[in-house]
């Protein structure tokens, strides 16, 4: 049984930084891209970061490039999100999942999904 398990939201000030982790058991993370989702209140789903497999491809939306970075330890089966200089705006909750296709330009999700953290950032 493949399971996601995500961890590290929780409440931070505009500024601030958080580390998301994604613990995998029942597949091997290194053999899948990944990639790191979220939904805000009232918002549709949106694909924040991936990290592709075996090359390492990574894609980012605008809204989160240059402050967010994605980056997977294989031999721990985890993939991370650092976040930093969290806005208001990246108030959501953050899913990881398996991706379809990862390109610069854009990431597709797969079919594995975690259950999600809250992650909010608020004064």
């Amino acid at each position: 049984q493949v399971q996601f398990v995500e961890s590290g939201g929780g409440l931070v000030q505009p500024g601030g930084s958080l580390r998301l982790s994604c613990a995998a058991s029942g597949l091997s993370l290194g053999a899948y891209a990944i990639g790191w989702f979220r939904r805000a209140p009232g918002k549709e789903r949106e694909g924040i970061s991936c990290i592709n497999s075996p090359d390492g491809r990574t894609y980012y939306a605008d809204s989160v490039k240059g402050r967010f970075t994605i980056s997977r330890d294989n031999a721990k089966n985890t993939v991370y999100l650092q976040m930093n200089s969290l806005k208001p705006e990246d108030t959501a909750v953050y899913y990881c999942a398996t991706a379809l296709k990862v390109l610069t330009t854009r990431c597709w999700p797969g079919g594995y999904w975690g259950q999600g953290t809250q992650v909010t950032v608020s004064s």
